[in-house]
């Protein structure tokens, strides 16, 4: 058991003022930004740190050891990602009650955070007071999106899910492959490379490689 498990407390217990409390795990890589996040938790008088974790294989192993009401998980995370994590935990447990909180503000991260099964997702820049309501929503079996991340969602352009070969030479055309590379990478024709890329940019929305590449970063098909 780690210090930080040991630190934990029990997933319930009762504040000063008789009111119940819900244990929140919370999943981030940095120490300092867990330890922030937790001294917030804890302050309120209906919630409570119940575990923390700072990477996703640790994320779903304390996840089935001590059954948090909430989880609130990066996606960005060392190993596992934060959205493979989410995706375990929900697939082993679907009535877990999961929130994203991430610098990621892209509308395919999102997309695919709820679609994974986050109920909540916030970007870190975000107040203290949107953290705790959106974990009170969140507990109490409701879901969460403030405004700007509504937003993100709904400017989403339609029909714009790509296949996961789609995918992967998107990734290489980020890395900045030509289709020549990128046939040989993947072992495919250069022809059939071609035919992958003009239904990426279709489906983007964009008119080049370098469009689509921006497009990828800034939505968040593709992180650096």
């Amino acid at each position: 058991m780690t210090i930080l498990e040991k630190a934990g407390l029990e997933k319930t217990g009762v504040g000063k003022a008789g009111v119940e409390k819900f244990g929140v795990l919370v999943v981030d890589d940095h120490p300092i930004t867990r330890l922030g996040i937790a001294a917030i938790i804890d302050a309120q008088a209906d919630m409570k740190v119940c575990a923390q974790a700072g990477s996703g294989e640790d994320a779903v192993r304390i996840f089935r050891e001590r059954k948090p009401d909430v989880t609130l998980m990066d996606l960005r995370l060392p190993g596992m990602s934060g959205l493979d994590a989410l995706r375990t935990i929900r697939r082993e447990d679907a009535a877990a009650r999961c929130v994203v909180l991430t610098t990621y503000e892209g509308d395919e991260d999102i997309h695919q955070a709820l679609a994974a099964g986050a109920a909540g997702y916030l970007i870190k820049a975000m107040s203290n007071d949107t953290l705790v309501d959106a974990l009170r929503r969140v507990y109490a079996g409701k879901r969460f999106l403030p405004s700007g991340v509504a937003r993100s969602l709904a400017a989403r352009t339609p029909n714009s899910d790509l296949s996961p070969r789609e995918r992967e030479v998107l990734s290489l055309l980020v890395q900045g492959k030509t289709n020549k590379d990128i046939g040989a990478t993947l072992r495919i024709t250069e022809a059939t490379v071609k035919c992958h890329v003009s239904v990426i940019l279709e489906r983007l929305g964009v008119s080049d490689r370098t469009q689509a590449v921006i497009a990828a970063l800034q939505r968040g098909l593709e992180h650096l």
